[in-house]
């Protein structure tokens, strides 16, 4: 009787790997169809805003050419149309309001992740996402009654002590008059970009919380075990891993300051007039002119009314879009333990 033994060979001839398939079934394919048709659409919607804009706006941009940019004046009755002092006055509104929002938004931030006691946590959270929540008329609804009159005394007090700057300095007054007029110190950029960062700040403060949380906690202690403090491991860990969060969230909220419409519509005094004076009544920005004169603009007016829209919508596509890359390449974009 003879038997047969299989040879090692001859195993491994039947052996076959078995093709694993990556394509997703079921419930996975329908997520991953849903999220590309939404990603899609916010894509085509993008994109059909810029075109309609475009397209709107290229009778401007042809009959005034590159003179619509540098020219400061808006008097469409004479037919001088230009958004220098406009873009000038949003550029300034939109940094008076980072001033603010930035170290608020980064301080609330760190206390959240870090400071806040687990139970009171999830209220400080709430309270912040709901000042997003809050109408822009109400922003500058307070900004108008209750922040106008204190920030025109601090104006006042800018002026007095820094009045040598040219940014601090408003023209055709005498801070150390024995009475001293108000209304030069309102109405003005300053005042504006005091009420834009209220509506800045909970944004901003979103992007850098959440990416303070996701710090590994294998590091946070290891600073701790070698004896930090609590501000050593902020200062040495949370901030350094967080820093394309920071300034992600701080374009994203620059973003949004550049167009906001209602609150400084609200608050400053039209003015077309290049000045660095930011203490000084008398300003207006890119989203509030089309606001103000979109009811009465004519044909013409209103195709130089969507190119100074279309220009706002290319700076603020271009902010949005470095604070995307800048937390993509970080370290903070990248995946952590836990």
């Amino acid at each position: 009787m003879t038997t047969t033994i299989p040879t090692p060979d001859a195993g491994l001839a039947e052996v076959r790997p078995r093709k694993i398939s990556t394509a997703s079934t079921g419930g996975d394919a329908i997520f991953v169809l849903g999220a590309r048709a939404v990603g899609a659409s916010v894509l085509i919607i993008t994109g059909g805003v810029g075109l309609f804009l475009a397209w709107q706006a290229y009778p401007t941009l042809k009959h005034y050419g590159f003179g619509f940019l540098t020219e400061s004046a808006w008097n469409p009755d004479q037919d001088v149309i230009g958004i220098a002092a406009v873009l000038c006055g949003t550029v300034s509104v939109a940094l008076v309001a980072m001033f603010f929002a930035f170290p608020l938004s980064l301080l609330t931030a760190l206390y959240i992740s870090e400071y806040a006691p687990s139970r009171v946590k999830p209220s400080l959270v709430s309270l912040i996402d709901l000042m997003a929540a809050i109408p822009s008329i109400v922003y500058g609804l307070w900004g108008f009654f209750l922040i106008m009159p204190h920030a025109a005394a601090f104006a006042l007090w800018l002026q007095k002590h820094f009045g040598w700057f040219p940014l601090f300095d408003v023209k055709h007054t005498d801070p150390d008059a024995a009475v001293w007029d108000a209304t030069r110190y309102t109405a003005s950029a300053f005042c504006a970009g005091i009420a834009v960062s209220m509506m800045v700040l909970p944004m901003a403060c979103a992007v850098m919380r959440q990416v303070f949380s996701q710090t590994p906690q294998g590091e946070k202690e290891a600073a701790l075990a070698l004896g930090a403090t609590r501000w050593g491991m902020i200062r040495a860990v949370v901030i350094p891993f967080g820093r394309g969060g920071i300034i992600g969230g701080t374009m994203l909220g620059l973003g949004r300051a550049l167009g906001e419409t209602i609150a400084v519509v609200l608050i400053v005094s039209p003015a077309f007039v290049i000045k660095p004076r930011i203490l000084e009544i008398g300003t207006t920005t890119v989203s509030s002119l089309i606001a103000g004169r979109f009811g009465e603009a004519s044909a013409s007016q209103l195709s130089a009314l969507l190119a100074a829209g279309f220009v706002l919508f290319l700076i603020t596509l271009v902010v949005n879009t470095a604070a995307a890359v800048v937390v993509n390449r970080s370290r903070s974009g990248a995946d952590t333990d836990a």
